[in-house]
């Protein structure tokens, strides 16, 4: 009986610890961050303005984008207010086309977006993924999530064919 016991310990402790959805969300988050905040950090401060051809954003208006949406996104999840958005950054937001976005604008508000967005997460209550937030449309708050991780990953993916036209190799994929 006692190497049954012992078996079945044995057993049960080796299997694989059950991780939840929101702490997947967590990590994934962070991966995507770091992956998305170095792939933002390889394009050197005096190509932020470069833009493949005029119908496309430059990279600065790509890395503000990909924070903007990433803030409104876990807001809508989570239903935590997003802080004001820093001057430049409202300037582009109302007038895209008119407002360049540099690498000293970028990169702190990208950070800023991540840290929001984890905040949100970790504030969420599981079931709370599950369920429509309110005034948030006809998404859950997991859905929510997900198309903003999607959305990051396009435009990450798109950003960086941008470092590619100009000769630099991005950061290595991480998941």
């Amino acid at each position: 009986m006692k190497i049954q016991a012992a078996l079945w310990f044995w057993f049960v402790s080796s299997l694989p610890a059950q991780t939840s959805l929101k702490d997947q969300l967590i990590t994934h988050y962070k991966t995507s961050a770091e992956f998305t905040i170095a792939v933002a950090n390889a394009m050197p401060a005096e190509n932020y303005g470069f833009r493949p051809n005029p119908e496309e954003m430059s990279y600065g208006e790509l890395m503000a984008h990909i924070g903007a949406y990433v803030f409104l996104g876990c807001q809508a999840a989570s239903g935590v207010r997003v802080p004001e958005f820093p001057g430049k950054i409202t300037e582009w937001a109302k007038a895209q086309d008119q407002v360049e976005i540099d690498k000293a604008t970028a990169l702190p508000f990208l950070t800023g977006a991540f840290a929001f967005c984890n905040k949100a997460i970790e504030s969420m209550a599981p079931e709370s993924l599950e369920k429509r937030p309110a005034n948030a449309g006809n998404l859950t708050g997991f859905e929510w999530l997900w198309q903003y991780f999607t959305h990051t990953a396009h435009h990450r993916g798109q950003a960086e064919v941008y470092l590619r036209l100009k000769g630099i190799q991005p950061p290595e994929y991480v998941f």
